[in-house]
């Protein structure tokens, strides 16, 4: 088996170089934030002008006293709300435009990654908790929207008014301006510190925030155990301790910024200071107008915000090249099984049946040769660390032909689910080992390869929805009623119908918490059934049901081999089962030890074998002979009691 390509726990790459990977989702949304910045630098100038009309108007009052002229101010006042409204609808417009852009892209992102994950092999959720995916998916795209929304609005609007602001008050008082810009050079160094420190706490915080969700995940997942054993108490400690971190990892974020914003403020007061003194002495000395001294005053009030936005748009970004790092860390990770492309591969769709044409000979040969089997498995070894580790499955071998029944025996631990899942390749099989319809499973598209095959497994798992839709949902669409009908009466459903409160609409909870466990297995199994698979896999599918229920449900499995026998579409069935009366029914039973088969043939050879199969249905024999006493015998006891009371 291959390893996906990106190491996992590894430490993603904070720089803002992962910025540019951005690039294709921002390119069809270049125009819309083209006229965004547009809009957002006629708001800037809109906002610089302001002061210059303040300024007009206090020098033509001063100059002039009573006797202003009236119809001058109210022009003054009249650009001034012309001003006003540009900025009005210079700030809906550009909101408009950027921020609606990058919800876009946002929505995007969220949709790429989610399908994404899907694409992701069976072995990256064996290494991923579920809580972090989540975070990743929530949090983390949120903070990347946050980037390329807020902080690109902050970066553009930060420079242009404090571009802006220094080129009109050098020429409004170069003097006083220059003294006013002492404080600058301290405010510059506190930004760049800022923004070292916030990236680091906050993916610390960002990792707190994914612990904290993998305990609450886990926690309501596993609620019936947790209330089972009275163990509320272990879990809120558990949470109280990851809650606690958060709030610590957050609490760091706190004390910068608690430090960084009033710093900020106070040197900006400095500024304003050193305005009033300096340019206060040069109105008095009559070098600088009154008017031209407010609007200094203005103008360095201004400055306080892209200061303080300098900030804000360092943190933001900090924040969104953190997010984007773990989000990238998942987008660059490459399913460890994929589709191979082969140019002999080439395949014919019947229906909902897929084969392979393997174009080795002419027509003529290949209608000579023998028909490949079904499945055939060749010499199978496999590990789930390639590098070394134990094998899980050695030197299997068999031959599986089409409507077949195979059953499989063994031991917790000997390689069942592992031979199951290499089939249709949940797990890596090596190459030339396992061939299904005489080609190599590594050869087959992946969807065409898993659509011959339908699995029902122990441990079922169901969607909170109607139990209709978690049987119909493996079709295209809902399915004809008659095949949904047929599927309920094949996992012996239909009985169950009175108990439903809504019959088949009927919803049953989160991963089927209303449901018993034989309910859900057979939910599971009609699930599998109605789509109709070339090859149907129940991985002791019946364990949860009683005997009854089983024989039911085997009876229907075999009458609907042969009638698909009739129909010329054969249904080929592996069945794993720890009951041997289960496997009485297959045309073979494969025993597996240690990942080995160490026994293979028919159910009458390995009745007569001695062997493990043997031995397990002499034991099962035994108990329920012993059964059967005891029950004979309670009942005998219990009709002697009756009679001595009457």
């Amino acid at each position: 088996m291959e390893d996906s390509e990106q190491p996992q726990n590894t430490k993603p790459d904070l720089s803002l170089k992962n910025f540019r990977f951005l690039i294709p989702y921002l390119y069809p949304y270049r125009w819309r934030y083209l006229w965004g910045f547009v809009c957002l630098i006629a708001v800037d100038s809109a906002q610089i002008l302001i002061p210059q009309f303040t300024a007009r108007a206090i020098n033509l009052v001063a100059r002039e006293g009573e006797g202003a002229v009236r119809s001058q101010i109210l022009f003054l006042c009249l650009g001034m709300v012309a001003a006003m409204a540009v900025i009005s609808t210079g700030r809906f417009l550009w909101r408009y435009f950027i921020h609606g852009a990058s919800r876009r892209i946002e929505t995007e992102l969220r949709g790429n990654l989610f399908s994404h994950l899907l694409s992701l092999s069976y072995d990256f959720y064996q290494r991923s908790k579920i809580g972090d995916l989540m975070a990743r998916s929530t949090n983390d795209i949120n903070g990347i929207r946050e980037a390329i929304g807020w902080g690109l609005v902050m970066l553009v609007d930060g420079t242009v008014m404090v571009l802006g602001i220094l080129v009109v008050i050098f020429i409004q008082d170069a003097k006083t301006a220059a003294f006013a810009l002492i404080p600058l050079p301290p405010i510059t160094l506190l930004i760049l510190l800022f923004g070292n420190a916030v990236g680091s706490r906050f993916r610390r915080a960002q990792e707190t925030y994914s612990r904290m969700s993998e305990t609450v995940q886990e926690t309501f997942s596993g609620v019936r155990v947790i209330k089972s054993f009275v163990k509320e108490w272990w879990f809120g400690k558990k949470f109280a301790a990851a809650n606690d971190d958060y709030r610590d990892a957050n609490m760091e974020l706190v004390k910068i910024y608690g430090i960084f914003f009033p710093l900020i403020t106070f040197l900006s007061g400095i500024t304003s200071l050193i305005v009033i003194l300096v340019g206060g002495m040069r109105v008095v000395e009559g070098s600088l107008s009154p008017g031209a001294l407010v609007a200094l005053f203005s103008y360095f009030q201004m400055l306080v915000w892209p200061l303080m936005g300098a900030g804000f748009m360092v943190n933001v970004i900090q924040r969104g090249a953190s997010s984007l790092g773990r989000v990238k860390e998942i987008l660059d990770t490459r399913p460890s099984i994929e589709s191979l492309k082969s140019p002999q591969r080439n395949f014919q769709k019947t229906g909902s049946v897929f084969t392979p044409s393997l174009r080795r000979n002419s027509a003529e040969e290949e209608a000579r040769l023998p028909a490949p089997p079904l499945l055939e498995i060749r010499n199978l070894t496999l590990a789930y660390t390639p590098e070394g580790g134990k094998n899980v499955l050695s030197a299997v071998n068999l031959r599986l032909e089409a409507g077949e029944m195979l059953g499989i025996l063994g031991r917790t631990g000997s390689g069942k689910s592992s031979f199951i899942k290499a089939l249709p390749r949940m797990i890596d099989p090596p190459a030339g080992m396992v061939f299904l319809k005489g080609l190599d499973v590594r050869d087959w598209d992946l969807g065409e390869l898993r659509a011959c095959f339908a699995l029902a497994p122990q441990d079922s798992f169901l969607f909170s929805d109607s139990i209709k839709n978690n049987i119909s949902y493996g079709l295209d669409g809902q399915g004809e009623e008659a095949d949904f009908a047929k599927a309920a009466g094949f996992a012996a459903l239909n009985r169950d119908l009175e108990a439903f409160s809504s019959g088949w609409d009927t919803l049953i909870g989160e991963r089927g918490l209303s449901l018993s466990g034989g309910q859900k297995q057979r939910v599971a199994i009609a699930r599998a059934f109605i789509t109709a698979p070339e090859i149907l896999i129940l991985d002791d599918a019946l364990s949860a049901v009683d005997t009854e229920t089983e024989q039911r449900i085997l009876s229907a499995l075999n009458a609907e081999r042969e009638e698909r026998k009739r129909q010329g579409r054969a249904l080929t069935v592996i069945i794993v089962s720890h009951r041997v009366s289960t496997l009485s029914r297959a045309d073979k039973v494969a025993v597996f030890e240690n990942g080995s088969l160490s026994e293979y043939g028919s159910p009458g050879e390995l009745q007569d074998s001695g062997g493990f199969f043997s031995r397990t249905a002499a034991l099962q024999r035994l108990g329920d002979s012993a059964g059967h006493e005891g029950a004979a015998e309670a009942s005998s006891r219990s009709e002697r009691h009756g009679s001595k009371n009457g």
